[in-house]
């Protein structure tokens, strides 16, 4: 039986990982904080505050493996340094505080094309927090590098709205690695590493996740 630490509850995947770790028998329970109160569970436990605010010392740290589907823009966040506060620092402050508290598995949503010295600062910042969660030595961390998501965000992206439209189209005259990625399908294989990842890193591609979405069609 497991305990999970989500981070990012109540973003497209983040609310997908929680919605399959309540309903999975093998999970015992749920630590997910917020800004704002989830509806109640009896497996979950949801403290209240932001990464600011959380106390390093919470007990609720200790978990088996934890979920880190935190992400945002440069846009939504109003600058560089606020996007790098959410995507970098509190990423990486997460992944510390349950390795310390004894978490064997971590599992992190990055992007597509994450690389440490691209020139982008979206798929840089995601490269650095990469390897920075990758020298806290989790026993087994799994590294989910999606394309763009596919899903109801319940916000208005319009640009996101026409791209999903135009890949979901082309998607079958399209390379595996540029179609869409289902945020259900980044959802369940998040989860399932948290729960059972085996020892070692491992890398799931834009692909892998395109061919495993089409598996599940099948």
């Amino acid at each position: 039986m497991t305990r999970i630490f989500l981070a990012g509850a109540t973003g497209l995947v983040g609310g997908g990982v929680l919605a399959l770790a309540l309903a999975d028998d093998r999970v015992t329970q749920v630590v997910a904080p917020t800004r704002r109160p989830l509806p109640p569970h009896p497996r979950l436990l949801n403290p209240i505050g932001d990464g600011a605010s959380l106390p390093a010392d919470a007990p609720w740290w200790a978990v088996d493996g934890a979920v880190c589907a935190l992400g945002t823009t440069r846009a939504k966040a109003g600058s560089a340094a606020g996007f790098r506060a959410v995507d970098h620092d509190y990423v990486l402050a997460v992944a510390a505080r349950v390795r310390k508290a004894g978490a064997r598995r971590f599992a992190l949503t990055s992007s597509m094309g994450a690389d440490a010295r691209s020139r982008f600062l979206y798929t840089r910042t995601k490269g650095e927090v990469e390897d920075a969660v990758r020298r806290l030595a989790f026993p087994s961390l799994t590294i989910l590098r999606p394309g763009l998501l596919g899903g109801d965000r319940g916000e208005h992206r319009p640009m996101e709205r026409f791209m999903d439209t135009v890949l979901r189209v082309a998607g079958p005259i399209l390379p595996p690695a540029a179609r869409i990625s289902p945020a259900a399908t980044v959802a369940a294989l998040l989860l399932e590493a948290a729960i059972s990842g085996g020892d070692g890193t491992h890398i799931v591609t834009s692909a892998d996740v395109a061919r495993i979405a089409a598996q599940g069609r099948s």
